[in-house]
């Protein structure tokens, strides 16, 4: 018997909504009870990932759950856990608990299950809009100096939904690192995507501007914008990681290769999206392995075996969101996000991310623990 992507037929894309409004979209299963609900169309599996794309548990987690809410209130912080890796070619079921209804807040769990198992499982909190009081302390972190991206020449807004996945990024820099993204500068720094240098890890930050392609519909709401921003929270997250020790995620054009081709089910790309993105994709990467030669070359006598390292496994283990702000963003905007990781050890690494409307307001808090283990000289010993 084959496999069914979805329980339902996937309807056709609704051109008068976003991208990732159509990628995120759930349907009920009341024949199953009244907070059931499942993937409208297949999710996407990223190259060389164990399972779908994180953010798309997430996102879609937080919909079903204010779907079972009033409008009146807000999801102010989500907390994660990633059980089991989920398979893009089966439908995924998610059920909201409603735990408690409160006059001030509301608690709900979502358990998202794949074959009778739970895959990811959540717990989210809402507030009430204007629960705090005329009178209120108010403190952010201020957004960096960055420089919103440049229009492509030729490009337009209204296209942008051709191409490339529901989100569009642009590269802000890396703060403090040793050398830059573009071959040239090296530690001049004339290249504005670098900022000063550092050898520690835990000083450096990875700078990004993030936006959903298109036009978040007015149907969608508020609760579209929040659904989106879940999604790209998960996106180039625990491999920052990776980042703050210039280490690449690939190890070889040939590894690239191989990790490609375990792409499947990329439901909201067409043929030429593919392509396209695994253009980009094969670019940064050739960008990366390049920069750490040449790194490697600067050094007397080369890089030292000793020295050398491979991202062996890297898997998220669990994901909070705090949204700060949920009304005062639209996530079809830039929002600048910048990572940093606190500490990494024991095979574990744990990054933070905090993330900026265009406007300035700090819009979210996001932490992420993930297994961050190396590839090692000699094979583990035989259990006895």
């Amino acid at each position: 018997m084959s496999k069914r992507v979805t329980i339902f037929d996937p309807p056709a894309q609704d051109h008068s909504k976003a991208l990732i409004e159509n990628v995120l979209d759930l349907t009920p299963v009341v024949d199953l009870g009244p907070d059931v609900f499942t993937n409208t169309r297949p999710l996407w599996h990223p190259p060389g990932a164990r399972g779908i794309y994180g953010g798309a548990a997430i996102a879609q987690s937080l919909s079903a759950a204010m779907r079972t809410v009033p409008a009146d209130y807000a999801v102010h912080s989500m907390h994660c856990y990633f059980v089991l890796a989920g398979d893009s070619e089966i439908p995924i079921l998610y059920h909201v608990e409603r735990v408690r209804d409160g006059r001030s807040f509301i608690t709900r769990t979502v358990q998202a299950r794949q074959r009778g198992r739970p895959i990811f499982t959540t717990t989210l909190s809402f507030s009430r809009v204007g629960s705090g009081g005329q009178k209120t302390i108010h403190h952010q972190a201020t957004k960096p100096n960055v420089n919103l991206p440049e229009a492509e020449p030729g490009s337009l807004r209204a296209l942008s939904n051709a191409g490339g996945g529901p989100f569009e990024s642009r590269k802000a820099g890396i703060v403090n690192r040793e050398f830059c993204w573009q071959d040239r500068c090296r530690r001049g720094h004339a290249n504005r995507a670098c900022v000063g240098t550092s050898v520690n890890p835990e000083e450096k930050k990875v700078r990004r501007y993030i936006r959903a392609r298109g036009h978040i519909s007015e149907e969608g709401g508020y609760q579209a914008h929040l659904s989106a921003l879940a999604y790209v929270t998960d996106s180039f997250f625990i491999g920052s990681v990776a980042i703050v020790h210039d280490i690449p995620r690939f190890s070889s054009p040939a590894e690239l290769e191989k990790l490609l081709s375990a792409l499947k089910n990329p439901s909201d790309l067409d043929d030429e999206d593919i392509t396209r993105a695994l253009k980009e994709l094969k670019e940064e990467e050739a960008a990366d392995l390049r920069r750490r030669i040449e790194g490697a070359l600067d050094k007397a006598g080369g890089e030292n075996q000793e020295d050398h390292k491979e991202v062996g496994m890297m898997v998220s283990l669990d994901h909070s969101i705090y949204f700060h702000n949920p009304l005062a963003f639209r996530a079809d905007e830039w929002m600048l996000t910048e990572m940093e990781s606190p500490w990494a050890g024991e095979g574990r690494g744990l990054a933070i991310q905090k993330i900026w409307s265009k406007d300035g307001v700090l819009i979210a808090t996001c932490t992420q623990e993930g297994v961050v283990r190396l590839k090692q000289d000699q094979p583990p010993k035989p259990k006895i």
